[in-house]
Order: C-alpha cells, then structure tokens, then sequence
C-alpha cells in the first residue's frame, strides 16, 4: 500500500514546488503577488512587510521591537524598512498629537503607494442649478409670468482637518571626542602605539590601518597616564567583541573614551616633622632641622647670657608659669 498523494498523479508537476493547500477561515492574512514576487526587494524586506501587514491596527512596530522579536539585528531591520519605503509599500510620517506630543505613525501598504496621503478626504461636490423650462405660448395668448426659478438645494461640503506639519528631523548629537593625555611623553605615545599595532597577533578580527593606529594612539596614551597597564587596556580592547564586526577602529574610539578609568587621586601633602628648639626646648614644625624656635629667633640672634636664662620661663605641667633660678653650687 502507498500513502495517497497531496496532489492527484494528473495535476502534479513534473518537478518544482508543489502547493498543499487548506482552506482557511481564520488567523490568514491576504499579501499580493506585488510583494511576495517583488524582483527588487530583499527576502528580509519582503517577510518584514507580511509579517506588519499580520499585525492588528495600533501594533507597536518600532525597530527595538522587532529586533526583540525576531533574530535579526537592529541595522539589518533597520535596512529592510528603508527598503520597504523607497519602494512604496511602507511609510513613517512624524506627527504633533493634540497634547503637544510627537508621535511616528506608521503606513503598511498591501500595494505600492504613490506619494499621496492615505485616505484622502473626498471633495465637496457642486451642483449646478437646473436651468428654467420654458414653454411655447401661442401668439394669441396673453404672455404668462414665468415661475421663479426653484433654488439649489444647499451641499454641505465634507472637509477635513489639514495634517499636522511633519516635525523637524531630530539630529543625532555628535560622538563624544576621544580623550587626550594631559601631557603626551614619548614613553607613553610610543607604547600605545605598539599595543595598537599589535592587537592583530591576540584576535584576527581586529586588523587596524597605520592611519587608525596614529588616530588612536593619543586616546591609549591617556589609559596609561591614569594607571593602567597593557594587559588591562588589551583586555578592555579585544574582550567581548560583537560579531560580525565591521568596522574595528570605531569599536576601538568608543571604548576607549567610554571605558576611561578615572584619574589617579592626588598625592597626599607631606607632613611637616615636629622638632624640638635647643634654646626653650618648645615643639615646632619644620622642613629643615634648626635650632631654636621662631619665638627665639625673633628675639636677639646672640645665645642668651646666664641672667636671661634664669628669666626665661621653662615648661611645666599645663596652666603653670615658673622660673628657672640658678643657686650657687
């Protein structure tokens, strides 16, 4: 016995695809040869656009989410939109909400759209007024008073409310300039110029121009005028790479002045010793080693003589004040 074939042996092509089809009554959607056959239009553009044409009305359709959605980056969708657009079966008018809000609607086409807008209201429709019969009188006759004319029924013209101005392009702000070492040494310099030119050797994926190395050279320098070492800028450089990766030296210009360590804290200020004066044995501060205290060197630069000594008030316990006396030996 052999299983019953999709298709009768009669209808069956002698090779290519061959369609089994079921009759669907719910959850279809209704997508025209235009698209589904279109010669210019990627593959990805093509089930982009039947997948949004399978959406309810008022889905959120943005390219975050459709790259949460399906497997695809977000530069890929991005592209397949665009797509969509120049060819007509997509587009994406900025408008200004009641509230002050700006919001981005979103047209999907079933077929390619001219640059009219969708649904244009209709125009108001004139009727001309009937003109007046008139009819023969014989010459006999007294000349009857024509009737007034009837007058035209009123048409009350459908107008619709003008759209809403497109808002202003927003313009993305310029990347973040690359940091500069305070002071360039040569050390530096020249170090950071040979990490860079040998990041080929760790991964194959990164390969930078002599041009890309000179540019990048000044950021790298500044890593290690804050402290790190290769290793750590190596590892901050090559770790996690995104794949595919197109373009190496902007990755490189963006971590390096994203992930700039900061600068090392200020040295902590010397603390100046404490010593001891030789002539009233008080504390003081001092750089240098000296010999008396600045209370005594504003008095006379001379050593004191014995009756000054005796005079001169001594250390004691806290709150004391008393004299040295010399008793005879």
């Amino acid at each position: 016995m052999r299983a019953p074939r999709p298709v009768p042996a009669d209808a069956s092509p002698k090779f290519g695809v061959m369609h089994v089809k079921a009759r669907l009554t719910s959850h279809f959607t209704v997508l025209g040869n235009q698209l589904t056959q279109h010669r210019e239009l990627s593959l990805l553009a093509i089930g982009l656009s039947a997948h949004i044409q399978s959406l309810p009305p008022g889905a959120r359709i943005g390219i975050k989410f459709l790259a949460q959605r399906f497997p695809d980056s977000e530069a890929r969708i991005a592209a397949a939109l665009r797509e969509l657009e120049v060819h007509g079966f997509l587009r994406r008018v900025r408008e200004r909400l009641d509230d002050g809000r700006v919001v981005t609607r979103t047209y999907s086409y079933n077929q390619p759209h001219t640059d009219a807008p969708p649904n244009p209201a209709p125009r108001p429709v004139r009727v001309a007024p009937p003109a007046p019969v008139q009819t023969p009188v014989p010459a006999s006759a007294p000349t009857p008073v024509p009737a007034p004319a009837p007058e035209p029924t009123p048409v009350r013209s459908v107008t619709s409310t003008p759209p809403a101005p497109p808002a202003p392009p927003v313009t993305k702000a310029p990347p973040a300039s690359a940091p500069q070492p305070s002071s360039p040494p040569s050390p530096l310099l020249h170090a950071a110029t040979e990490l860079l030119a040998g990041l080929h050797h760790h991964t194959s994926r990164i390969t930078l121009t002599a041009q890309d190395v000179d540019r990048l050279a000044p950021a790298a320098a500044a890593w290690f005028e804050r402290g790190a070492t290769p290793a750590d800028l190596r590892r901050a450089l090559t770790d996690d790479l995104p794949d595919p990766l197109r373009h190496p030296a902007k990755l490189l210009r963006y971590r390096l002045t994203a992930l700039l360590p900061p600068p090392p804290p200020a040295p902590a200020p010397p603390v100046v010793p404490l010593r001891n004066c030789d002539r009233c044995d008080r504390a003081f501060r001092s750089p240098d080693p000296g010999h008396y205290c600045r209370a005594c060197t504003t008095d006379d630069a001379t050593p004191p003589t014995d009756d000054q000594n005796r005079m001169r008030p001594s250390p004691g316990r806290a709150g004391i004040n008393h004299y040295e006396r010399s008793f005879p030996q």
